[in-house]
């Protein structure tokens, strides 16, 4: 079992950056996958970025240059940094891991709006 919890989410400004932070219940060394996805409302759940335990990211398309996947296996926290947010990027903000099976955090709102 592993269990996720997300935090950091909140409104910002056009242009304005948010730091979403994903702590894991086990080390998160020890867990081959783990990533975001996000959900806007009436669209479905898209990939935004991963991270595996050897280090290697992968970001969506739609944040290249703008979000930053990170992590602490120290603290078991996986991060987002999120830069030049734009008002498209507001959903409902998952952390994920691939552990034998699929888990789910329960969501971080992320609101980009003037």
């Amino acid at each position: 079992q592993v269990q996720l919890v997300e935090s950091g989410g909140g409104l910002v400004q056009p242009g304005g950056s948010l730091r979403l932070s994903c702590t894991a219940s086990k080390n998160i060394f020890s867990i081959p996958t783990m990533g975001w996805y996000r959900q806007a409302p009436g669209k479905q759940r898209e990939l935004v970025a991963t991270i595996t335990n050897g280090g290697r990211t992968n970001n969506a398309d739609s944040v290249k240059g703008r979000f930053t996947i990170s992590r602490d296996i120290a603290k078991n926290t996986v991060y987002l940094q999120m830069n030049s947010l734009k008002p498209d990027d507001t959903a409902l903000y998952y952390c994920h891991a691939i552990y034998y099976k699929d888990y789910w955090g329960q969501g971080t709102q992320v609101t980009v709006s003037s």
